[in-house]
């Protein structure tokens, strides 16, 4: 919420293992259930921030129950026809001291997505020390640095097929630094390849 703040964000953060949220795909569980306070409060929100850490290789059971629980949205509309969570942003965050952070953010997204939430390129934040280690982001003194962006690689150039080759390998035309350049087939073969 720090971060988000620094851009006029306001909101808190519900943790849901301190709720009894009950497993089900409805709206309101009954017996004790907390989703409908829950939910009010993300129906109430423009963005969405859904946090886990991987278990496994996978969401937490936690972050599953509440997209189980997102799941009645589906069957839920305003005046005009349209989902509640219509015009709403989600984001993801996944913690963990193993590697996955991709694969939980994809499901994560996935689900959102399905529910009706708008999901921006690169709607993730993660963090995730080594593989099968103590480590754990909330024992951190501070956050890590960013590592720095890796150097620029060069373009690799393949070897010219000998005349007469049938091969599928093109080239660019004249300047091979020159990424706008039209492709042009190599040897003989010319099916398949992309029209300039």
């Amino acid at each position: 919420m720090t971060a988000l703040a620094e851009h006029g964000v306001t909101g808190r953060t519900i943790r849901i293992a301190d709720h009894d949220v009950k497993p089900g795909v409805k709206t309101d569980m009954g017996d004790g259930d907390e989703w409908p306070q829950i939910r009010a409060e993300v129906l109430g929100s423009d963005i969405l921030v859904l946090s886990t850490p991987i278990w496994l290789g996978h969401p937490s059971s936690i972050a599953q129950r509440v997209l189980e629980r997102l799941d009645a949205e589906l069957g839920e509309s305003d005046d005009e026809g349209r989902m509640l969570t219509y015009g709403k942003v989600a984001a993801v965050c996944v913690v963990g001291n193993e590697d996955g952070a991709h694969k939980v953010s994809s499901d994560l997204f996935q689900g959102l997505n399905d529910i009706g939430f708008s999901l921006a390129p690169n709607a993730v934040t993660y963090w995730v020390g080594a593989a099968m280690q103590g480590s754990d982001y909330q024992d951190l003194e501070r956050p890590p640095k960013r590592p720095p962006p890796p150097p620029e690689r060069s373009r690799r150039t393949r070897p010219t097929s000998p005349a007469g080759s049938r091969t599928r390998h093109t080239r660019r035309a004249e300047t091979p630094s020159d990424p706008s350049a039209p492709l042009t087939p190599r040897g003989e073969h010319r099916a398949c390849l992309r029209q300039p």
